[in-house]
């Protein structure tokens, strides 16, 4: 009995079992085709709008700024030598490293013993020079008196013989007085003729002894010069920089020891590329007299100088490129030579262009236009400067085009966007907008359909049945929408 009543009982849980599984498979089966059976559920898809910066094209007259870096120099400067070497025996006290001096100080004198007695041996030599021009002078006036007189003796003889041929004509003189009478006046001669080389040499001493004494004068003022070179002086007003000398120290010839400067005269020099010159003399036809502006950014403080372009670089310059240019500064406070500045040029302005952030135009030159959809379009430009953050374009034909200020990857033609215009440029929205019914009917069924708590979805409601709805609210539904 017991063997039977547990098979029963068996036999029964074993029904129960699959009488349970049978059900559970019906129960799927019948899941499953009602699942295949039903209409699949549509959920309305949603346009991605994104939201972007724009700015509306103006046209107006620029002046681009070619913004460069350059270096500050002193148009008025002198290196400071010393003419003749020796020990220096004296320094003013404005012989320092930024020193002030004026025109004709003293700065230096060298050890004057040297120059002093070479001055003196040449003054000396003066004299010797001078004392030998006398004795030719006297020499000369000898030579001369003995020619006058060797004249007279030639004259005496003359006439003696005259008369020694007259008496030997009447008969009453010999033919040997008349021959001894020649002779004499031969002599005579003779004399003269070696009074005139004697007469002669003496001039020609006189003209060596006059030219000794020019040359030794002009050894004279050579050697004053000497010595005034031992006294160096201040060319012009200016400021002492490179000082590497003091008292004892001992300079050679020539040898530099300072740099004198102007720190009122200063130029910036600077160097721009061949194609930015190109375009100053295109807009401007001549570089010399266009405006510039030189700061130098000290801890946030600016020192700032203006002045003009007065000359351009007489060559490019062995391994450089582009042109050199100097400007002359008006007013520079605070500004010293070897300052590193950046260098601001006017250029001249230009008419009908436009300026837009550099993010905005696409390396193709292309910008991105909202047209009256919302919607994103491609418009080229011509980029005609670069300042900096911002281009300058042309702005003919592009005149009150809404453009995107900043350009990414998930932009591009056909993407609607929502405009954000910037602060200050956008118009007072009003606060109330009358909805047409089409319109008012789309929010109230976004509202109805929407998540929101059934209190809110009310209030909103009764918003939207109002006849002026709060333009804040329909901005935000609509953003929430997709449209």
């Amino acid at each position: 009995m017991r063997f039977l009543r547990r098979s029963l009982v068996g036999l029964f849980l074993l029904a129960v079992t699959l009488a349970l599984a049978a059900w559970a498979a019906n129960t799927v089966r019948g899941a499953v085709v009602a699942k295949m059976n039903e209409e699949p559920r549509s959920f309305p898809q949603r346009e991605r709008v994104f939201a972007v910066n724009v700015t509306q094209i103006s046209s107006a007259t620029l002046s681009p700024e070619l913004v460069v870096f350059g270096e500050v120099r002193s148009r008025n400067t002198l290196a400071l030598r010393t003419p003749v070497g020796g020990t220096i025996v004296w320094t003013d006290p404005a012989l320092v490293e930024g020193g002030t001096v004026t025109a004709g100080q003293v700065l230096l004198r060298v050890d004057t013993a040297t120059a002093q007695a070479a001055r003196d041996r040449i003054a000396a030599d003066v004299r010797d020079a001078e004392a030998e021009v006398r004795d030719a002078e006297r020499g000369l006036t000898l030579s001369a008196d003995e020619l006058a007189q060797a004249q007279s003796q030639v004259d005496l003889r003359q006439g003696a013989l005259i008369r020694a041929s007259d008496l030997a004509q009447r008969g009453v003189g010999t033919q040997s007085a008349v021959e001894e009478g020649q002779l004499a006046l031969s002599n005579a001669q003779s004399t003269i003729l070696t009074r005139r080389q004697s007469q002669a040499q003496a001039e020609a001493r006189l003209d060596q002894a006059r030219t000794a004494l020019d040359r030794v004068r002009i050894d004279l003022a050579e050697a004053d010069r000497t010595l005034d070179d031992t006294t160096v002086t201040a060319v012009f007003d200016g400021v002492l920089t490179d000082v590497t000398t003091a008292q004892g120290a001992r300079l050679t010839a020539n040898e530099s020891f300072g740099t004198l400067m102007d720190p009122a005269q200063l130029e910036v020099a600077f160097r721009i590329s061949t194609a930015q010159f190109a375009r100053l003399l295109q807009g401007a036809g001549q570089v010399i007299g266009l405006p510039v502006t030189a700061s130098v950014d000290v801890d946030g403080l600016d020192l700032t100088a203006t002045g003009t372009v007065d000359r351009v670089g007489g060559a490019v310059g062995e391994g450089q490129t582009g042109r050199q240019l100097f400007a002359a500064l008006d007013a520079a406070p605070g500004v010293r030579p070897g300052d590193f500045v950046t260098v601001r040029v006017q250029e001249p302005p230009m008419d009908n262009v436009a300026q837009l952030p550099a993010t905005a135009v696409a390396a193709d030159s292309t910008v991105l236009v909202v047209d009256a959809d919302n919607r994103l379009l491609e418009q080229a430009v011509q980029v005609l400067r670069r300042q900096g953050d911002n281009v300058i374009i042309a702005a003919g034909g592009l005149e009150g085009l809404t453009v995107v200020t900043a350009r990414t990857p998930l932009l591009g033609e056909g993407i609607g966007v929502r405009p954000i215009v910037p602060a200050g440029s956008e118009p007072a929205a009003p606060e109330n907008v009358t909805l047409d019914d089409d319109r008012r009917a789309k929010l109230k069924a976004y509202v109805t359909d929407s998540r929101m708590p059934d209190d809110t979805k009310a209030r909103i409601l009764a918003q939207l049945d109002a006849p002026e709805v709060p333009a804040a609210t329909i901005a935000r539904l609509e953003s929430r929408m997709g449209s």
